[in-house]
């Protein structure tokens, strides 16, 4: 099978801008002054292979993964429609609990990484769903990504003061059937940069083996 490989752009300026405060909406276009919705089919397009795919309200593409065969890879690539690339997330295993780390664009032997998620310590001992620490490289302020009500297949972004910038849960159809685990309706607050969100989407595609 042909393999379409991520495009390389050097960085601009809304990408070296910070996750936490992230950018004005005026010169970073995955930031909006509106909450926006987003299906995610945890699938490749391509042969519907490992991978994942986000499609916006109108049901156009605007981010995708493409593993081909390799399930649950050590590094994946968010890409754009374009196939622009935008992050690069490796699984690192120097532990007993994996922790992962996001590069912006193709940084990762120039840079150091944009965020780490380690896994929470309350999670390990409560043993009720999961719970992640997402820490910035750009300030002390961080984020946590955690299952909802104890359900491994929904969950939620926190930032530090507990306020919910993202939510995903199981996809309904209009007439109300709840669709299969992979596939979710994600929700992402105003002002909230949705590439780094989709980001953690990849995370957790892969911490529960789904990419």
């Amino acid at each position: 099978m042909a393999k379409v490989h991520p495009l390389i752009i050097p960085s601009t300026t809304d990408e070296a801008s910070s996750a936490t405060g992230f950018a004005s909406c005026s010169n970073n276009k995955y930031i909006t002054s509106k909450r926006e919705t987003f299906t995610i089919w945890m699938k490749s397009l391509v042969m519907q292979g490992s991978g994942c795919t986000a499609f916006d309200e109108n049901g156009e593409i605007v981010y995708r993964i493409d593993n081909y065969d390799n399930k649950h890879s050590s590094e994946v690539y968010l890409m754009d429609l374009r196939g622009k690339l935008l992050f690069t997330l490796c699984e690192m295993k120097i532990c007993v609990f994996p922790s992962w780390k996001g590069y912006k664009s193709s940084g990762v032997n120039n840079n150091k990484p944009w965020f780490q998620v380690r896994r929470s310590c309350r999670s390990i001992f409560e043993k009720k769903g999961f719970s992640y620490k997402v820490t910035m490289r750009s300030d002390s302020s961080c984020y946590r990504l955690e299952s909802l009500s104890g359900k491994s297949s929904e969950f939620r972004v926190t930032d530090s003061n507990g306020g919910v910038v993202a939510e995903a849960k199981r996809k309904q159809s209009s007439s109300g059937v709840v669709l299969g685990d992979d596939v979710f309706t994600l929700v992402v607050e105003p002002h909230v940069d949705h590439s780094f969100i989709m980001a953690l989407v990849t995370i957790y595609g892969l911490i529960r083996h789904q990419i």
